[in-house]
């Protein structure tokens, strides 16, 4: 009985304390959205690209057919009332990241391509963006960047996921420049999403991948010389994983990782010392078309809550209870959108977790997180 009551009043505090409201620009009928576009967007990022200390929106759009990556500018209150195109070229644009490559102290721009070359646009300082040098295979299936110095030598190098090809670590010359590139995984991966972390605690940073395609995922283990050659799996072993993301999610101090399925169950698998991912819980048997996962504390209770993404049906929040292995959810709306990535950043600089919405095909929308009273 003592469970039992300390859920329902977990759950009552979710449900009235916390909220997420969308806006209409200027009006009051409940929604915030990007733009009037309706394009073919595969992901967003967040970051402060002009330096005013809120933060700014990058439209990566196209996927298979060339589109127009944009760039929406933050007023200071989460209202994003400038849009810039970002270059003139449009291309099939599947990933757009935000990271200071060449360590002038501002934030640069990754651009990932399906067929087409991959660019960099480097930053002027002002939120002004010139189109720099390519980097990894001229055409290949790309489908995600990562960001993250993989071999800690204090620059930001590379990670692109191609699908059906081998997957690259382009690693950078400490000058935001990318001539040495490395393969990971195995070349005929379906890899989707690659997360980077130190997953057996030995000081060297891992790659956990998400193969789609009913592949094994793997973790593969960085033998700190850039050597990935030992793998763990994870899954099931025949899953379609089209996203991962990597957390304490019942804070034991191992990382655990978090999967996003095509058709199936989403999933926690458990980090440990002795069984790695063995152990797992189910946090999402809704079987739906789930393409993207993120992780935030969204109620601020010291825990890691879930925002899955999802294909043609609604988008669901998980709200921790505190031990990653018991949930409750609750829908971000009503609506359903093709929605290929979902991501968190604090728009409007209150000190609460926001929510931003890829939808292909649709308005992408964003969402405040508030307070009730």
């Amino acid at each position: 009985m003592g469970n039992k009551t300390t859920i329902v009043t977990l759950i009552f505090c979710y449900v009235f304390q916390f909220g997420f409201t969308q806006e209409y620009e200027m009006q009051s009928n409940g929604r915030l959205i990007l733009g009037t576009y309706k394009e073919r967007t595969a992901s967003v990022a967040s970051g402060d690209i002009d330096g005013d200390g809120d933060k700014d929106i990058i439209v990566a759009n196209g996927r298979h057919w060339p589109g127009q990556n944009r760039i929406f500018i933050n007023d200071g209150r989460g209202i994003f009332t400038v849009e810039k195109d970002l270059g003139a070229q449009r291309s099939t644009t599947y990933a757009a990241e935000l990271g200071d490559l060449d360590k002038d102290g501002d934030i640069d721009i990754v651009v990932g391509n399906d067929m087409a070359p991959n660019y960099i646009y480097k930053n002027d300082g002002k939120g002004n963006f010139s189109r720099s040098s390519s980097f990894g295979v001229e055409y290949a299936p790309t489908r995600n960047i990562t960001l993250a110095d993989l071999d800690q030598d204090g620059d930001i190098d590379i990670l692109i996921t191609n699908r059906g090809r081998a997957n690259e670590i382009c690693l950078n010359d400490g000058e935001g420049n990318y001539l040495k590139n490395l393969s990971f995984g195995n070349k005929e991966d379906s890899t989707i999403d690659v997360k980077v972390a130190d997953m057996d605690n030995d000081g060297n940073l891992d790659l956990i991948l998400a193969n789609r395609d009913s592949q094994s995922n793997y973790v593969y283990l960085n033998n700190g010389m850039m050597d990935f050659s030992k793998k763990i799996p994870f899954g099931t072993g025949s899953d379609n994983t089209r996203s991962v993301s990597v957390t304490d999610i019942n804070n034991d101090t191992y990382p655990d990782i978090i999967v996003a399925n095509i058709g199936e169950a989403n999933t926690i698998y458990f980090g440990s010392n002795t069984a790695p991912f063995a152990n797992s819980v189910i946090f999402d048997s809704s079987e739906m078309n789930s393409y993207a996962v993120t992780v935030a504390d969204l109620d601020l209770d010291n825990d890691k809550d879930i925002i899955i993404g999802n294909s043609g049906s609604p988008n669901v929040i998980f709200w921790n209870l505190g031990d990653g292995k018991n949930w409750t959810s609750s829908a971000l709306s009503d609506e359903a959108f093709l929605t290929y990535d979902i991501i968190v950043s604090d728009l409007n600089n209150d000190g609460f977790i926001d929510i931003i919405e890829a939808n292909s095909d649709d308005i992408n929308r964003y969402y405040f997180n508030r307070k009730k009273k």
